[in-house]
């Protein structure tokens, strides 16, 4: 019989973290992904600076800081009828060493991370390995029943806790007692690469067309783009055709018209447009005996700010400090997760309250046809933002830290060899 201390499911930036944490800590720790490796395009791939600093506090901003990367220092939203750049979001004014978003592919990270944790005697990291139901006994969570998707074997991997940390798809999502609420999203998303000149403006970039919303990410020699169109519209907007798409995001763009004639063309085809299901929703229960849920799995968040990718490390962070303890000393119980959730659950309400807010008041009307002009109150509070520039560290504090910070165990945090 295979057995564990802590079953981590799934491989993402949540699993990698808390799997890293907890191994450091001294428990042992096996994650299950169920892919081959982590290459994946158009993942979450904006590292913000609360992440950043987990780093430094691990040991791993050297190594990190090798990884080709880009550095954001601001948001620049059209503001006016003309569709000029304003600056709303300065994160470059912010203090302290992290004043920056760090693009980079979520890959290289994930990598970094499993290369980290595998240093670690307590720590194992099965790749191809789908877990496919839990393993229960007496009413609690006792491990989990795999496959292995390069044989076809099956096995049983028993842990004192299971963590899902599968994302919006998690096996725990199919559990009727956590109780998943949900939240209409006005748009579904494109994502897509244009290639980026040297005269293009930098760092975060949206922009505003006939029922679409853009945000631009500059990743140096390419823009990583995300199009927002109206939720299921998806098949509907293909058949008008990829020309009067790009011609049209063209026109919401006037700086790409000032650009350089001879600019490289964007998408030849739609198989280079990835579409993504947008939703937002959570548990209301994260947890039940032998069982936590966290990062999507617990949560799915708009990509609205994106702050998925950082709200999940700190979940991780908050779940291996409340948990290293009682799992090491073998004592961890219910009242242990529960502290997980408790912890974390103020934040998600809120980022999600602003994310709900954000959809209700822009990115709907927009979507909708109704101009941000005609709308009054977005093009107002943009203005204001761009008048009082000590406004901009509002919404930049916000995009580095979120709503706070979680602070690793301290056995942790001891330099890497």
């Amino acid at each position: 019989m295979e057995r564990t201390t802590c079953c981590v499911v799934g491989g993402g930036p949540a699993g990698m973290v808390l799997g890293l944490l907890l191994a450091r800590a001294g428990v042992e720790v096996t994650v299950l992904e169920k892919h081959g490796d982590f290459l994946r395009d158009f993942r979450g791939d904006t590292v913000h600076p609360s992440t950043l600093r987990l780093l430094d506090d691990l040991g791993l901003a050297d190594r990190f800081a090798a990884l080709p990367q880009r550095h954001v220092h601001s948001v620049q939203l059209p503001i006016g009828r003309g569709g000029e750049l304003f600056t709303v979001g300065e994160i470059g004014s912010l203090p302290g060493k992290y004043n920056y978003v760090a693009m980079v592919p979520q890959w290289d990270l994930l990598d970094l991370l499993a290369d980290e944790a595998g240093r670690e005697p307590t720590f194992q990291l099965r790749t191809n390995t789908e877990a496919t139901s839990f393993l229960m006994e007496r009413g609690r969570v006792t491990g989990v029943r795999y496959r292995d998707r390069t044989t076809g074997a099956t096995g049983e991997l028993r842990a004192t806790l299971t963590v899902a940390c599968d994302g919006r798809g998690s096996l725990a999502r199919e559990l009727p007692e956590l109780g998943l609420r949900e939240f209409a999203c006005p748009m579904d998303v494109w994502w897509f690469r244009l290639p980026r000149e040297e005269s293009d403006p930098q760092g975060l970039v949206g922009n505003a067309g006939e029922r679409f919303l853009t945000a631009m990410i500059d990743r140096g020699d390419y823009w990583q783009c995300a199009a927002l169109i109206p939720k299921g519209a998806d098949a509907e907007r293909r058949a008008e055709g990829l020309d009067r798409f790009l011609a049209s995001f063209t026109e919401a763009t006037p700086w790409m018209r000032r650009g350089p004639a001879d600019r490289a063309p964007g998408p030849r085809s739609w198989d280079e447009v990835k579409v993504l299901d947008v939703r937002m929703d959570r548990l209301r229960r994260w947890h039940r005996p032998g069982l936590l849920c966290i990062g999507d799995a617990a949560h799915a968040m708009s990509p609205v700010f994106g702050i998925g990718i950082n709200l999940a490390v700190e979940d991780a962070v908050a779940a291996a400090r409340h948990l290293a303890g009682p799992l090491r000393e073998g004592t961890v119980g219910l009242a242990d997760v529960r502290a997980v959730q408790r912890r974390r659950w103020p934040t998600t309400v809120a980022t999600q309250g602003l994310q709900r807010i954000a959809h209700a008041r822009v990115i709907g009307p927009l979507l909708q046809g109704r101009s941000p002009a005609a709308g009054g109150e977005p093009l107002r509070l943009a203005e204001v933002l761009t008048k009082a520039p000590w406004l901009k560290r509002a919404p930049a504090y916000f995009l580095a830290y979120g709503a706070g910070r979680e602070r690793p165990p301290a056995e942790s945090l001891r330099r890497s060899g």
